[in-house]
Order: C-alpha cells, then structure tokens, then sequence
C-alpha cells in the first residue's frame, strides 16, 4: 500500500506515515465452546447457503485550502431502505468479484460518488467495525493527493449529497454531544457532530462517527478531548437487534 508522495504537502504526507504504520490489536478470542457445538455438517451447509455478511467504506482524505486534512463523506438517499438520509462514508457490502476490502471500498465509491480507484492511494485497513446486525464494516484509509481531479457523479439512488469536512474536528469537544445507550448491560455513548457546508447541516454519527474518531485518533497520535467509551460489540459481539449502530 504505498503512498505516492510527489502531489502531498509536509502535512498530508506526515499524516498518511502516521496511518501507515498503524498496527490493527489483535482480533478477540473465539468463543471455542461455542464452536465445538455446532455439528460440521450444519457449518458446510450454512456455508454454501449464506455469504459473510461483510462491507468496506473508504475513509478518504485530503488537504484543503488551508491545509487541513479532510475527508470526503456523503449524505445516503431518503428513498434507500436502510439509515435513509444519513451521513455515511462511501463504501457498501461485498459483492461477486471482488479481490479483498480495498476492492470493495474503491469500487463502491467509484459507483456512489464516482471516485476514480487510480486517484486513491490506500495507506491502511483498519480493524472491522461490528454491528448489532452482526455486519462486519471494514475501513479502508485512502489519500487523495489531488482533490480538483475529482469530479463527483452522484448515483442519485444512493446518494443525495457529498461533502467534506476536516477530521481534526472529530477529536474537539465543539459541536458534538454524546447519547448515552445501554445494549446487554454495556453502557456506551454514541457520539453526534454537528457540521455546516454548503448551505447545508449535516449530522455524523455513530458508527461514522466512531470511524471518524478513530481515524482522527490515530492520524494525529492523540486521544479525544471528550470520553469516547465505544461500545464493546464493535469489537466483534455482535446480536440480532433491530435498533440503530
């Protein structure tokens, strides 16, 4: 995953190193008990049967006029069926075809906002991110050394709007406040940003959020100013629930 340096700033440049070298914690144990219950028959049928329910978004960054590092988020369709409306990265589940999570990620903003894959150069792949749905989200940390070469096409079906915003401001405790949520006895905050561009609010939380809190955590080598206290099943527990990420 290297890094072409020659378009990048000293900033950008000492950013992208910093993500560069991020080394993901080791996954968390298997529930070996768990494992040995289930008959090896039923594992091999449920495997012909039902694909891994996995995604990639890309975290996609870039300098702005002033020199801050920024990253390009879209606002989700009204007329999708799910988080209708919602801030989101571009990214989406893993389809046919694909090579790996990099694959996914590119290709999914490509068709969503119609990001080129040769004008991202990915610096990292972070630990998946997992839902209460049990849908694993992998992030994908890219650079875009020349943001005028995009040139947005919109899918009108999946997106209504792009936007960016700078990703320091994901670590201050400005425009934001946290919700307190409890989920099989593990209390968390789910933590709400609120950002203006364009003539336009916008609102990025949850699991957006927390990406864009670790990403920013790990970019400039610093906790947030606020208690972050993710919720333990993003680290992989994971249950039927009906309720919002």
């Amino acid at each position: 995953m290297a890094f072409d340096s020659s378009m990048a700033s000293p900033n950008l440049l000492k950013i992208s190193e910093q993500l560069r070298l991020y080394e993901p914690p080791p996954a968390p144990p298997q529930d070996d008990h768990q494992s040995d219950s289930i008959e090896e028959e039923a594992v091999e049928e449920s495997a012909i049967r039902i694909r891994p329910k996995r995604a990639a978004v890309l975290v996609c960054l870039f300098e702005g006029d002033q020199g801050e590092v920024r990253v390009i988020l879209t606002k989700r369709s009204s007329t999708l069926s799910t988080h209708s409306g919602e801030v989101s990265f571009p990214g989406g589940k893993v389809e046919e075809g694909d090579a790996d999570d990099i694959d996914t990620a590119l290709r999914e903003a490509k068709e969503e906002i119609g990001l080129d894959p040769s004008l991202v150069n990915v610096v990292t792949i972070f630990e998946p991110f997992v839902t209460k749905l049990g849908i694993t989200v992998v992030p994908v940390v890219g650079i875009l050394s020349d943001k005028s070469a995009l040139d947005p096409v919109l899918n009108a079906g999946e997106v209504e709007a792009i936007f960016d915003a700078p990703l320091e401001m994901f670590l201050k405790d400005e425009n934001r406040k946290g919700e307190e949520r409890e989920w099989m006895g593990d209390k968390y905050l789910l933590h709400h940003f609120y950002y203006a561009a364009d003539n336009k609010n916008y609102k990025i939380w949850a699991l957006t959020a927390g990406i864009l809190i670790r990403t920013a955590s790990i970019a400039y080598q610093r906790p947030p100013a606020f208690l972050e206290r993710r919720p333990n099943f993003w680290n992989g527990v994971a249950k039927n629930d009906t309720s919002k990420m």
